[in-house]
Order: structure tokens, then C-alpha cells, then sequence
């Protein structure tokens, strides 16, 4: 398993490996304050965005984390941001996480495909053998997301974190192991069809 910065493409979206140049257009796509509700962080000026960018490059260097910036090919617009996050290659595993879109393309086909792009990549590509996703025990639309695409839960790790808001969060583990790969994929390509 070696983590590379990557493009991937589908029909609707390409991720991007994030750089410097993407800070402007990401504050450009912050387009509802809710992106943030269950986030650890939060977006309020041009800075914030800048701190973030600059912050998920350096985890990339260190080769923590892999961030891509989510660029939607109907409008031609950088719409959200996604990583692979908590990687480790011993054990042949990563998690999905940190994602958010722009509020204009909540209800499409974009975080499905960047979902399928990103697991396809993990367990074709890179071989993982297990792929996990959380989220806030609040977030009903992700926690739905996530089982919907055939994620399975593991349980709630109960006061994980502490949000901007003073929020103490409990979080939602999920997770696609290898073995369930083919009915997944399966799974998302019959959920892009349809849309």
C-alpha cells in the first residue's frame, strides 16, 4: 500500500490533489453555513480556509493524510473537499472522513461518486483491506449516507470530541472491509445509474 498523490475521475467529478492554488476557490464554494455544524472546525473568513489548506498539506507531507479538493465537471467549480485520513500502511487500512460540499450540490450524485472513487481506489488500487467513515452521532443525512452505500456500523465511541461550538461529540464508526468490496461496488454503481 503506497499513498500517492492521485487524480480520480468519474463521470461528474474529478478529485484533485489539494494544493495551495485551491484555497480561493474552496472559500468560494462555502456557500452554507451547516457545512460546518458537525465539523471539528469551522470556516468564517478567508483564513480559517488558508489555516485548513495549509494544515492538510502538511499531514499530507508527513504522510498522514491524502486531501483531495472536489471539482464538479457540470459547473466547472471546485464544490467541497474529501481525504484519505488515518492511514496506515502495516495494517493496510484508511479512513474516509473530513469531507464537505458546497450546499449547490447537497442531494446530487456528487458525494456518491467521490464515495465510489475513493473506495474504488482504496481496494483496487492501494489493496486496503479495511476502509472506515464516522460522523456525529447528530448527522441523520451522513449517518444515512453512509449505511446506504453498504457501510457497516461498529459502534459509537461516546464524548470522542469537542467541536468549535464547545459541542461534545459522539461519533459514529463505519467501515468496508475487502471481503464486502464487490457487493459495494455493485451497490454504488446500481445508486449512479439511477441517478
Amino acid at each position: 500500500m503506497k499513498i500517492e498523490k492521485v487524480t480520480l475521475e468519474g463521470s461528474r467529478v474529478m478529485l484533485l490533489p489539494l494544493g495551495i492554488q485551491h484555497i480561493e476557490p474552496l472559500y468560494q464554494a462555502l456557500d452554507d453555513e451547516r457545512i460546518w455544524t458537525y465539523l471539528p472546525g469551522r470556516m468564517d473568513n478567508f483564513e480559517d480556509m488558508s489555516r485548513l489548506v495549509t494544515d492538510a498539506l502538511d499531514a499530507r507531507q508527513r504522510g498522514e493524510e491524502l486531501p483531495f479538493v472536489v471539482y464538479d465537471k457540470e459547473t466547472q467549480k471546485i464544490v467541497g473537499m474529501t481525504r484519505l485520513l488515518n492511514i496506515s500502511e502495516p495494517n493496510r487500512s484508511v479512513e474516509i472522513g473530513y469531507t464537505w460540499y458546497s450546499a449547490s450540490v447537497w442531494c446530487t450524485r456528487v458525494n456518491t461518486e467521490s464515495k465510489f472513487l475513493l473506495l474504488k481506489h482504496c481496494f483496487e488500487e492501494l489493496r486496503t483491506v479495511r476502509v472506515q467513515l464516522k460522523t456525529d452521532r447528530r448527522n441523520t443525512k451522513s449517518n444515512q449516507a453512509i449505511t446506504r452505500i453498504g457501510a457497516k456500523l461498529e459502534g459509537v465511541l461516546r464524548k470522542e470530541r469537542i467541536l468549535q461550538d464547545g459541542y461534545i461529540r459522539d461519533s459514529v464508526y463505519y467501515s468496508i472491509i475487502d471481503d464486502e468490496w464487490d457487493a459495494v461496488k455493485q451497490r454504488l454503481i446500481a445508486m449512479l445509474d439511477q441517478r
